[in-house]
């Protein structure tokens, strides 16, 4: 989500802001209009008054007005004859004063309707959010807040983390209900496959060879893997990944992590290409980034060997440092795409099991790179296969 309504609308971003300014207006809007209406009232009455008062002796008040002083006696004869002498006389019980009581007693309703009307969106807001809240706390997690047009925009963006927050809610659910039972079934698999070695072993059915403890010994590794894996996203959805923080050179990592798998490459028959400008330095935990690079060359053998085609891209620039690895498989379903991160996800789960993938690659991967302070992200190619991207901060934010 995006969270800068703030920069489209002008309106204030806090949420005091708003709430000032709003009452500010209604209180100055009150007072102005108490101050009209007296001013309407004056004037009225003067003009009646002025229209009982013949022409030359309007002449003559203005002339004596120029000089009040010196014609307070004339004056004051204008004033008794045209004037009522209750409304001359000082006190807080004139006919102006008791207009003025009767304007702030009749304005008083009118500010609680208008602070009612104005403080609506906040109120509203605020009901939406806390209802939603407990609707999640039910465990309802596909409950998300509405957005109030009018609410501070503070507020909006509160919501809009709420909503943030309950879509991972969501997710995390999902994974949890959908892992629940393939974790069991890849713990129970080889564990299985290992105690159904072991005890055909004391059964007398296998001879205790080093065919036979070779196979075990596969077995208890991968599922020591597995358990590794998880311990390992474990600690970094609970902030516990500690990173080394080094400078190196990625070109040559990536060179080095090509290597590594350049036996499994050719005997899958895939062509390898880096396509990256010599010293790349960028400071990082060398050893995790490399992992990230590995994994992404085991998924495209895993998926994409019908391919022939494994392509490594590395580009820096001001604003980002992006690592493409690119093949020619068949890609993934569209609907699949929002997935591919998920822990135990696979796009061919028995051709997964098979060649020994546990589905934890790519979330181990992203975690890393979220690490960094980076992101991942994946598209299918025109031609077919896929481009996994990893983006990192760039150099000069990393040194």
């Amino acid at each position: 989500m995006t969270h800068e309504p703030q920069r489209r609308s002008g309106r204030p971003r806090s949420l005091w802001r708003w709430v000032a300014v709003r009452m500010s207006l209604l209180a100055v809007g009150v007072v102005l209009l108490i101050a009209l209406l007296m001013w309407l009232r004056f004037a009225l009455a003067a003009y009646a008054i002025e229209r009982r008062i013949p022409p030359e002796t309007l002449a003559k008040i203005a002339q004596l007005s120029k000089a009040p002083e010196e014609n307070d006696q004339a004056l004051w004869g204008y004033l008794r004859e045209y004037y009522k002498v209750q409304d001359l006389v000082p006190g807080l019980l004139g006919t102006d004063w008791l207009i003025f009581y009767g304007l702030v007693l009749a304005s008083i309703p009118l500010i609680i309707a208008l602070g009612f009307v104005a403080s609506r969106p906040l109120s509203r807001q605020f009901s939406i959010v806390a209802a939603t809240a407990r609707r999640v706390t039910g465990g309802d997690f596909s409950a998300r807040a509405e957005l109030v047009p009018g609410a501070p925009l503070e507020l909006n963006r509160l919501a809009e983390d709420f909503n943030a927050m309950c879509e991972k809610l969501s997710r995390y659910e999902r994974e949890v209900l959908e892992s629940s039972a393939i974790l069991a079934h890849e713990l129970r698999t080889p564990l299985n496959a290992a105690m159904g070695r072991v005890q055909g072993i004391l059964d007398g059915v296998f001879a205790p060879e080093a065919t036979q403890l070779t196979l075990i010994y596969r077995q208890l590794a991968q599922l020591n893997r597995l358990i590794s894996d998880l311990h390992f996203l474990s600690m970094a959805r609970a902030g516990e990944l500690h990173l080394v923080q080094e400078p190196f050179d990625v070109a040559e990592l990536m060179a080095e992590r090509l290597t590594w798998s350049s036996l499994a490459l050719e005997e899958a028959g895939m062509s390898a290409t880096l396509d990256a400008a010599p010293a790349v330095m960028w400071r990082g935990d060398r050893d995790r980034i490399g992992q990230v690079v590995s994994i992404l060359i085991e998924n495209a053998l895993r998926y994409a060997a019908a391919g022939k085609e494994l392509m490594l891209r590395l580009r820096a620039d001001e604003d980002a440092l992006t690592i493409d690895v690119r093949d020619r498989g068949p890609g993934i379903a569209p609907d699949d795409l929002p997935r591919v991160f998920d822990r135990f996800w696979r796009a061919e789960h028995s051709r997964g099991r098979h060649s020994g993938g546990s589905g934890l690659g790519l979330a181990i991967a992203n975690v890393i790179v979220e690490a960094h302070g980076g992101t991942m992200a994946i598209h299918n190619r025109e031609g077919g296969g896929l481009t996994v991207s990893m983006t990192l901060p760039p150099a000069n934010q990393s040194e």
